[in-house]
């Protein structure tokens, strides 16, 4: 057999043993014939956006080729598809993040991608398969990324990729928030800002499949009507400005929809304080992220009266809670719901070559825009 031609020259390559000693002595080069030595499993290489230090991402993220990964015996090797970026993907490059990967780091921690190579011990996944990033990990945003097998989720290759690339954050994020808080009923209603965002997409439309109601608030903004009419074509019961909620009783712009019991807060400041004035007696508002980065004020009425409940939700901590088997059943749920039509959410796919506008996007530098998502 022509050893040669029998080894897959993308995965494997040669090696020229050198001693660190000295020559060897005579009698051993006679006895020891010189043969081509094979190295271990090797991944292509690999074009990436990243970045050495914490800071700015559009200043310290750089396009790089990093060289070839050993593939070890569990590991896969995946030729990535699609990866999105979130303001926590920037809040990690700039290092103000809970989740802080060891410098330097290549950003993104959500994808899917096509199986390119396995290790000698893998069962159950082979080249070509679709598989998403299940638990997020780091390392997302480059042609080819090698890890362990257990970061990988197979899925049907039906589902378009920008879904399955974008599904196990904000979707899930949705999912659980609905699923955790309060034990909602048909009938009953849902309060939230950042309605416009990916997960307040989900949420309207979750929760339109449990007959629960949603009250919208979106930002003032050029293209408010536009992204109401968006929104109720969603499934949203209800979609107001903030600056239509400078009313005193907030409640008395309610016509058939119940007061909520529930209330999902994405951006801090006023626009909280807006949501805690719809919820009912004894009502829960949780908090999942702060995108005006202005703190959340509660009068102290709203405490002792109105019996009010606030706390917070951390995706990543729930699914370190040794749940990876019962989200992966959930994303499965999700994908199954994006395949029949009955899940979407606005995203714009951006080739990889120009991921820097993609980057300039998602910091707002061009107004506002969908979710980016890079296609490599």
């Amino acid at each position: 057999m022509d050893l040669l031609s029998s080894t897959p020259l993308a995965c494997a390559r040669f090696v020229t043993l050198k001693t660190t000693h000295g020559a060897l002595p005579k009698s051993t080069h006679f006895l020891r014939p010189r043969i081509p030595t094979f190295s271990a499993l090797m991944s292509p290489p690999s074009t990436a956006v990243l970045y050495e230090n914490h800071g700015p991402p559009d200043t310290v993220t750089k396009l790089l080729e990093l060289p070839p990964v050993e593939i070890k015996a569990n590991d896969v090797c995946v030729k990535m598809l699609a990866s999105p970026i979130h303001p926590s993907d920037l809040n990690i490059i700039e290092g103000v993040y809970p989740v802080r990967p060891p410098l330097p780091a290549v950003g993104g921690r959500e994808g899917v991608g096509e199986v390119h190579s396995v290790g000698s011990s893998i069962q159950g996944l082979s080249p070509g398969d679709l598989v998403m990033m299940s638990p997020p990990s780091d390392g997302t945003w480059q042609t080819h990324v090698v890890k362990d097998q257990s970061f990988w989720h197979k899925i049907d290759k039906d589902t378009p990729v920008e879904y399955a690339a974008t599904v196990s954050v904000n979707p899930l994020t949705a999912l659980r928030m609905i699923e955790d808080f309060v034990d909602l009923n048909s009938g009953d209603a849902i309060v939230q800002n950042g309605a416009t965002s990916m997960v307040g997409q989900c949420v309207i439309q979750l929760a339109k499949l449990r007959g629960i109601r949603t009250i919208n608030i979106i930002r003032d903004r050029t293209g408010s009507d536009k992204a109401k009419e968006k929104l109720k074509k969603l499934g949203a019961d209800e979609v107001y400005t903030q600056s239509q909620l400078d009313v005193k009783n907030v409640k008395s712009l309610l016509a058939n929809v119940p007061e909520p019991v529930l209330g999902f807060n994405c951006v801090g400041g006023n626009a909280a304080t807006l949501v805690l004035k719809f919820l009912r007696q004894g009502g829960t508002m949780v908090t999942y992220g702060g995108m005006a980065k202005k703190p959340v004020t509660v009068s102290t009425s709203a405490f002792i009266f109105k019996d009010l409940s606030l706390t917070g939700f951390y995706l990543q901590k729930w699914i370190s809670s040794d749940k990876t088997q019962e989200c992966r059943e959930m994303l499965d749920y999700l994908l199954g719901l994006i395949r029949e039509g009955k899940l979407k959410y606005d995203m714009e796919l951006v080739p990889f070559s120009e991921s820097h506008v993609a980057l300039d996007k998602s910091l707002g530098k061009l107004g506002s825009q969908p979710k980016q998502v890079i296609k490599f």
